[in-house]
This record gives structure tokens, C-alpha cells and sequence, in this order.
């Protein structure tokens, strides 16, 4: 059985001994015969810094690496070039410009080139070709960490986005220098603020010819991890770790799948417990937004592109960190936009567990209300089900509303129990569409249908709208107990003023 490459991300390291690995360089050999200069972004661990060490050995002709692979028999050995590998992946970055020195340096160790304070990249290059005789290949990676470790350190991270766009802008006017280029990272800043000075980057990010050239597919785990996922349900493993989508084949974060196989399947939240970005809740605190939106997103381009330290649009931060993906794409009068979707059951999990933190500013106790309510869904006890949501609201300290303006936007009584539920793995759905309107919140389980109305400072009973416009009758026909509860909220006392169920 072959080794797993968990946290591995040298590609010989993995050649030489012997560990799984998923054949990258069809898509690989496609790049580089198709054009010059590219641009990936994809979320964390997801396997960019292992692709960007794959085509650095291919270009330095380590032949011996890729026996057996697409590329093998494809490739002229023969032709070697040097490569500059950069990696912004660790460092601080409050002094880039030390950290861009140190880089260098470096790159003079690996190439045997003799280091000075003023050598900047531009020179590197030119001093490279020289000495090999060869142009050069430049590989960055993680090329945005600098600005994103920063990020809310507005006049830090302006500073260093500044310093970038300078120090990238050497590869555009090194050109006749320069065999192949690639950057990759999480974030993708704007043309405008980073790039505008290497406006000559073929982003890939969403090209369907690439959408799987990092990440795993279906065929990858029933091939390449076959032995290692005998007897596990294939199903329940699409519906916990698949679903990234990059119009193309849905794919698998790499981590989940490598940590899940060494945990001994067990389901857990894996690539969310490896760290999320910092800046995130503080992107929320800025943002009025009603987390179930996320489930009906239409977006255009121009939003998903909107990202730059003047304006970070939490849509777009979503996407491009892996919260958010593409489910469909949608042409109507020639403009095309994007129906979005949370990935998998780990993000919906881990996502609504962290909104519904940051709802209620980390001021309670989920643990034993979630055992608790976990008993009470199973056991159809609509009366438990009332006093824990109660309890809930009423845990969260009335300072809370003041400092977050939390009742500023609509929305905020029913995210909470969103979220609340969703977080513990529930099957939820919102605005659940039905020929009759749309419901508010369903949950469903093994045996039973919750259908959920919302109404805030409303004497209307919120279970009336339920029945008159037979909700219920989408479900009807699914053989499971089905409960109608009407849920009004009181914007004076912060929480619920009317509990109302009927079996159905």
C-alpha cells in the first residue's frame, strides 16, 4: 500500500519514496505548451505549492521524477532552464522588504550566484540568464500572503501590496528573459491595485480545461486511494468533502481526504481545524449579512474579482478562501453570472458554527444546548426544541445587540437558528422553494420534517402562513412525520414572543 503525502508538498520527496500521488501533468504539459504567464487562485491546502515544485523539477529536467506520468514520454529532457522559485509562505511581513531580501538570497544560494544588498529581482533575472545561458523560469507561490497577513492593517498591507505590484512588475519587463512564469495564491487582487504593471497574467482560476489541476476527483479516490478507502461509504465522503467546483469536474480538498484516510474515516471538520483565515471575522463585523443567502447567490464576475484592500467584498473573500463555489453558470442576454453554494457538509458545518460565534460574540455555551437539542430533533419534542431556542436568545447578552447592530439588517433572529442548527450537521434548507412561496427554514432528518416560519414584530401568527399556503404539501409524499412551527420574535425583548406547532 503506498504511503500518504500528508503536509508533503516536494514533489522527488514524493517520487522517491514511494507516496500516493495523483498525476498532474497532463494539465501541467497543456500550460506550458498553450502560453507564458499564469495566474491560480485556490484556497488553502489544496495543493498549488505541490503543482508549483512539480513544474519546477520539470523544467530542471528531473527526469528520473516523472517516470510513468503523462508528461514522460512527452517532454525534451534535453532542455534544462533555471528556475526561480519564490515562496511567500512563511515570514513577517510587517518589513517585506526584508523578507524580499531574504528571498533573494535565497534564490542566489540555490543558483549558486553571488548575493548583493542590490540585486532586486529584475537584475536576478538578467543575472540568471546570464550565468546559465538559458532563459528562466519564475515560480511564485503564495504570492498575496504578504498583503493578506496584513490585511487589517489597512496602511501596512497598502504599503506592502505597493512593494509587490513594484517587485512583480519585474517579470513583465524581463520578458526577453523569461522562459515561463506562474503565480498562485488564495486571494485574487484586482488588476488594477497588484497587477497592473503584469497585466499580461492568463488567469486560469476558472478555465474548465484546469478546473482540476489541483485537488482530487472521483476517479482519483476509486484509483490512485483505492486500497486506502476500502469499505467506506463513497456517498457519505462526496457529501462531507466534495463539491469545490471551478466549472469543471467537482473536486476534493486534498487535506480532507489524506487526514480522513490517517484519522481511520472518521468524519470530521479536518480542513477548517487547520486554521481559517484570521481576518475573516473581522471582514464580518463590517458586513450586515444573512448567512442563508448564501444557499441562493447569483453573482456576476465583477464580484467575485472585487478584492483589494480598499475593498474587500465579503462575497468575494467567500470564494476565493473555498467558503463558497460554483454550483451552476447562468447566460441570459449574453451576461454571464453565477449561482454559488457552500462546497460540502464540513464548510456548511464549520461556516455556520463561525457565524453563529461571531452572531453572538462568542458569549455562549453551545455544548450542552446542543446535546440537548440534538435529543429533542430526534425525538420530535417540540416543547424541548422551544426552551432551548429560548434559553439561546436569552444567554446573549443585551450589550451584544448595541455594539454589532445586530438588528440592523433582517434576517438576524433566523440566522442564529440557522446557524445553530446547521453547525451540529443538520439537513437544512433555506428559502425553500415550493409552488405556493417560499418556506423559511426546513430541517429534515431520518424520520421527520420540520417546516420552520419566521415573523419579527408581527401580531400575525407566523404558523398561519404555514397552513394557508400549504407548505407542507412538497413533503407530503415523503412518508415522514411532518411539524408546522411558527416561530415570532420580538425586536424589544431580543427574543421569541410566540411558539407555535402543529403536527401535521
Amino acid at each position: 500500500m503506498t504511503k500518504l503525502p500528508t503536509g508533503i508538498q516536494t514533489f522527488s520527496e514524493i517520487r522517491e519514496d514511494n507516496y500516493a500521488y495523483v498525476d498532474k501533468t497532463e494539465h501541467i504539459y497543456k500550460l506550458i505548451s498553450s502560453g507564458k504567464y499564469y495566474f491560480l487562485s485556490r484556497p488553502r491546502r489544496f495543493g498549488k505549492s505541490l503543482l508549483i515544485d512539480t513544474i519546477s523539477e520539470l523544467f530542471k529536467g528531473s527526469k528520473e521524477y516523472f517516470k510513468g506520468l503523462f508528461i514522460y514520454d512527452k517532454w525534451d529532457w534535453e532542455s534544462k532552464y533555471p528556475v526561480i522559485k519564490i515562496s511567500f509562505g512563511s515570514g513577517d511581513y510587517s518589513i517585506l522588504k526584508d523578507e524580499i531580501r531574504n528571498i533573494i538570497e535565497d534564490v542566489c544560494d540555490d543558483l549558486e550566484i553571488k548575493f548583493n544588498e542590490s540585486l532586486t529581482l529584475k537584475r536576478l533575472i538578467k543575472t540568471v540568464y546570464k550565468k546559465y545561458n538559458q532563459k528562466v523560469v519564475i515560480l511564485v507561490d503564495e504570492y498575496d500572503k504578504p498583503i493578506i497577513d496584513v490585511i487589517t492593517n489597512r496602511e501596512v498591507a497598502e504599503k506592502n501590496r505597493d512593494i509587490l505590484a513594484t517587485f512583480y512588475s519585474a517579470i513583465k519587463d524581463s520578458d526577453q528573459y523569461v522562459k515561463f512564469a506562474m503565480l498562485t495564491g488564495v486571494s485574487k487582487f484586482s488588476q488594477v491595485s497588484l497587477f497592473s504593471k503584469l497585466n499580461n497574467l492568463m488567469d486560469i482560476t476558472i478555465d474548465e480545461e484546469y478546473g482540476t489541476i489541483t485537488g482530487y476527483t472521483q476517479h482519483d479516490l476509486e484509483t490512485t486511494f483505492k486500497e486506502h478507502l476500502k469499505g467506506v461509504d463513497m456517498e457519505e465522503i462526496k457529501r462531507w468533502y466534495n463539491g469545490y467546483n471551478y466549472l469543471s469536474e467537482s473536486i476534493y480538498n486534498p487535506f480532507d481526504i489524506l487526514i480522513f484516510i490517517a484519522k481511520k474515516h472518521k468524519f470530521s471538520n479536518y480542513w477548517w481545524q487547520s486554521g481559517n483565515p484570521k481576518f475573516l471575522i473581522e471582514i464580518l463585523k463590517t458586513s450586515k449579512f444573512y448567512l442563508p443567502d448564501l444557499d441562493n447567490l447569483i453573482v456576476g464576475e465583477d464580484t467575485l474579482n472585487a478584492f483589494d484592500v480598499e475593498r474587500i467584498d465579503l462575497i468575494a473573500l467567500l470564494w476565493q478562501t473555498g467558503y463558497l463555489t460554483f454550483d451552476k453558470v447562468i447566460i441570459r442576454n449574453n451576461k454571464i453570472n453565477y449561482k454559488m453554494k457552500i462546497p460540502n457538509l464540513e464548510v456548511q458545518n464549520s461556516l455556520s458554527a463561525l457565524f453563529f460565534d461571531y452572531l453572538v460574540d462568542n458569549s455562549i455555551n453551545r455544548n450542552n444546548k446542543e446535546v440537548l437539542i440534538q435529543d429533542y430533533i430526534a425525538d420530535n419534542n417540540l416543547q424541548g426544541i422551544k426552551e432551548i431556542l429560548v434559553s439561546l436568545f436569552a444567554a446573549i447578552p443585551y450589550n451584544n445587540y448595541t455594539k454589532n447592530k445586530l438588528t440592523n439588517y433582517e434576517g438576524h433572529y433566523a440566522s442564529i437558528i440557522y446557524t445553530f442548527l446547521s453547525a451540529l450537521g443538520f439537513d437544512t434548507v433555506t428559502e425553500d422553494v415550493t409552488n405556493k412561496g417560499r418556506i423559511d427554514l426546513t430541517l429534515k432528518t431520518k424520520n421527520s420534517i420540520f417546516i420552520f416560519e419566521f415573523k419579527v414584530d408581527s401580531k400575525e401568527k407566523a404558523i398561519k402562513q404555514i397552513k394557508e399556503r400549504k407548505y407542507y404539501e412538497k413533503y407530503q409524499t415523503e412518508n415522514k412525520e411532518i411539524f408546522m412551527v411558527g416561530i415570532n420574535f420580538d425586536s424589544e425583548l431580543k427574543n421569541i414572543s410566540n411558539f407555535k406547532w402543529e403536527k401535521l
